[in-house]
């Protein structure tokens, strides 16, 4: 991918600084903290595009995993890690290695607390790990997920006090001399997407100050093909929240659609087909068994919690997050349901989980549906046991502490009940829906198959 500095910014390469030409020339050594599943695909493509990458975790094993050329994201094949190793990526949990950085992106978690309150305990400790180690002429991106005003509110100001008297480069101020860059730029991975590249993603930026939103593009622009510059740090974090509160609210309607349809006896999948083949003015979306992953159950919460500051109430948006939230208690019902239709009591009954992974054919748990509806399960006396192809164990996390081990596919007839949580594509459902004794499918896995023991919730 070639590098101008025409497309997006207005710079002429004569009045190109130093910064400015070691990002066009890929001289710049580029230093991205947390290396999960934003930061590791983001420094492999800065890698790619022939820059000095160093990886900063404060997860030794993972650090230490990398430096033996191996992944622990199932969608980063350890031959990238292998190849970027060979190039130049590294990586390090010694913080002091940020003076050498002349670009500093944070992508570590922003989780909420269990107040369902935004915890940016992960930036604050960043900000305050890397500060000591600030110099003039650094660039400082976030690109963690949050609520309007945390790059102004939160992180500048933790820079700016023990950076040693230097300042962020404000629009206000002009200050150039003894001054960095700070923007924010928003993630925009989407797990298991393998139709659009990452670089064909358009990239938002918003910078603290012109300038820092000049110097930002061009460093993105280098990975992505197309950078959208906006005027504020603010503008990008709400443009990340309106992208997932969009979904989320969607979702949301559909869902309730979907309860509404069952007790009509509708298929509601069926209605969402044929509604999707207008060509204007309708997106499809589809229920399931409530959300997860990092972003869409989590961002409203984080808008929600802002908006009380300004004594706001985000009504719809808390709605939306309601139904959402009530969609495990419902596959739990439905479970409960299904089997005393067949005699038999939810508590005593074995029921095998299938896929725990928040979304199919990722190795994510993060606020997965799946944990919410085991430890249900659990708490009404069910015998649970689950399979899921990319989490051989279960182990104590934020908001669970199952403790459980991946069971084989060997004996789904010896189960009470299946319930299909996560549709991976590796099951064959053919076959399930064959050796089960009862099945609850809540994201239309079986479709096609017709069977009396399939229960669609």
């Amino acid at each position: 991918m070639s590098v101008t500095t025409q497309t997006i910014i207005s710079l002429e390469a004569d009045k190109l600084g130093s910064l400015e030409m070691k990002f066009a020339n890929r001289t710049a050594n580029v230093g991205i903290i947390g290396l999960g599943y934003v930061g590791l695909p983001l420094a492999l493509l800065f890698t790619e595009a022939g820059f000095p990458v160093t990886g900063f975790d404060v997860d030794s094993q993972k650090v230490e995993k990398l430096s033996r050329g191996e992944s622990y994201i199932y969608r980063v094949p350890s031959t990238e890690i292998q190849a970027a190793r060979r190039k130049k990526f590294s990586a390090t949990v010694n913080y002091s290695d940020i003076a050498r950085m002349d670009a500093v992106i944070i992508c570590v978690p922003t989780p909420l607390n269990e107040q369902r309150e935004p915890d940016l305990s992960y930036i604050t400790n960043t900000a305050e790990a890397i500060t000591p180690h600030l110099r003039a002429g650094q660039l400082v991106v976030l690109e963690s997920t949050t609520y309007p005003g945390t790059t102004e509110e939160v992180l500048v100001p933790i820079l700016e006090k023990n950076a040693h008297g230097m300042r962020a480069q404000h629009e206000s101020n002009g200050i150039e001399h003894d001054s960095f860059y700070v923007a924010f730029s928003p993630e925009r991975e989407d797990p298991g997407n393998n139709i659009i590249a990452r670089c064909d993603i358009p990239k938002v930026v918003g910078g603290l100050s012109r300038r820092a939103t000049e110097i930002a593009s061009l460093l993105y622009q280098a990975i992505f093909r197309r950078i959208v510059p906006v005027s504020t740090p603010a503008v990008a974090e709400m443009t990340k929240l309106l992208e997932n509160i969009y979904r989320c609210v969607n979702i949301a309607l559909v869902n309730e659609l979907k309860l509404l349809s069952l007790r009509m006896g509708i298929d509601v999948w069926e209605v969402i087909d044929a509604a999707s083949t207008k060509p204007f003015g309708f997106q499809p979306f589809y229920p399931g068994p409530g959300l997860g992953g990092h972003c869409i159950p989590v961002d409203p919460f984080y808008l929600s919690w802002k908006a009380k500051e300004l004594d706001f109430q985000t009504r719809f948006i808390e709605l939306a997050g309601e139904i959402n939230v009530s969609m495990p208690y419902h596959v739990v019902t439905a479970i409960s349901m299904a089997l005393n239709n067949a005699r038999k009591p939810l508590n005593g009954s074995r029921v095998l989980i299938l896929g725990v992974s928040y979304k199919k054919d990722v190795d994510d748990l993060r606020e997965s549906p799946a944990l919410t509806i085991i430890e249900l399960l659990k708490q009404r006396g069910a015998i649970v046991n689950y399979h899921d192809p990319y989490f051989p164990v279960l182990l104590k996390g934020r908001h669970y502490d199952l403790q459980m081990e991946r069971v084989p596919l060997d004996n789904i007839g010896e189960y009470d009940c299946v319930a299909i949580i996560t549709d991976h594509s590796d099951y064959d459902y053919t076959a399930i829906v064959r050796e089960a004794q009862l099945v609850i499918d809540t994201r239309n896995a079986t479709r096609g198959i017709d069977s009396p023991k399939v229960v669609r919730c």
